[in-house]
């Protein structure tokens, strides 16, 4: 069975940073893509950053160079730094893999970030 417990959110002030985390089970992590979404109330939700198997990163527009995504093969584990947090980052942020060559698609339970003023 796939899977996937984020960890990590919580509340902080604005300028403030928070590290999530994403440990994923039931299945070869090393073959998945891994990215963050974040769905704040009353959006859809969006994607923030991926990760692939080989390590390159890729970021939206509105979170680069504040935030930064890694993986820890061995302990099957996604990561997103988050610095420099805004108001507007307020969302429940949530764990996603994708299979390199199958495609599956699997997801966390979400985790609620909130930045206050």
């Amino acid at each position: 069975q796939v899977q996937l417990v984020e960890s990590g959110g919580g509340l902080v002030q604005a300028g403030g940073s928070l590290r999530l985390s994403c440990v994923v089970s039931g299945l070869t992590f090393s073959n998945m893509v891994a990215n963050w979404y974040r769905q704040a109330p009353g959006n859809q939700r969006e994607w923030v950053a991926m990760i692939n198997t080989i390590g390159s990163t890729a970021y939206a527009g509105s979170v680069k160079g504040r935030f930064t995504i890694s993986r820890d093969n061995a302990k099957n584990a996604v990561y997103l730094q988050m610095n420099s947090l805004k108001l507007e980052d307020t969302a429940v942020y949530y764990c996603n893999v994708v299979g390199r060559n199958s495609g599956n698609n699997y997801w966390g339970q979400g985790t609620q970030v909130t930045v206050s003023s």
